[in-house]
């Protein structure tokens, strides 16, 4: 199967992430006077985790949750879940429904016509990688890290808040039995990928929301 091949050959599990690199200090400039202290930037709010549970293999820990409707109607429309249940050792960034649902209605909805089952198929193994990231090296770290879709994202532990490209990790570390969920709150979009344009006549709203 196309799909279990991708998951066999793509280089995944050599990502590079960077260390955060500490300020170097110039000691050769003198003094400047004390000043008083700005005060310090507040904390980045902790995004509301929705407290998914494991419960078996990716696929049914998703859909145990009640919170990814939207993701599981996708997978199964881009033919991945049977791999999803199966292979082994998967990071899955996955989107809840509402951030499914922060997309434009007419753009989702075409997202999941059956003409664009091949963008949908990149959009979502853009969010799978064929390695265990958990929240450990994530954390004070940022750097690549290559996708199923054979692009990188960003991830970025510099913060309170872990981050993958612009999404927040809202919940991390789900254990499921064939791999991690990463929970997010925004739906990742690759950059070799144009997403469809919506018209007046691809407004319906898309089954499941």
């Amino acid at each position: 199967m196309f799909f279990s091949r991708l998951f066999t050959v793509a280089a995944i599990s050599a990502f590079v992430v960077l260390p955060l690199a500490a300020n170097a200090q110039d000691n050769s400039a003198p003094a400047a006077p004390p000043e008083a202290a700005p005060p310090p930037a507040p904390a980045a709010a902790i995004p509301a985790s929705p407290h998914v549970v494991p419960n078996g293999n990716l696929i049914t820990t998703l859909q145990g949750s009640g919170h990814f409707t939207i993701l599981l109607k996708a997978v199964a429309a881009a033919g991945l879940s049977d791999t999803l249940k199966s292979a082994p050792n998967i990071t899955f960034f996955a989107p809840t429904d509402e951030a499914f649902q922060a997309l434009p209605p007419a753009q989702l909805a075409l997202l999941m016509a059956p003409k664009n089952a091949p963008l949908l198929q990149k959009v979502l193994t853009y969010h799978l990688v064929n390695a265990k990231v958990d929240s450990s090296k994530i954390k004070g770290a940022k750097g690549p890290v290559a996708t199923v879709e054979n692009t990188q994202v960003v991830i970025d532990g510099s913060t309170d808040v872990l981050k993958v490209n612009n999404a927040d990790i809202i919940q991390s570390d789900v254990m499921a039995s064939n791999g991690i969920i990463q929970v997010i709150d925004k739906v990742l979009v690759p950059s070799d990928v144009s997403m469809p344009v919506a018209t007046a006549e691809a407004g319906a709203p898309v089954a499941g929301r």
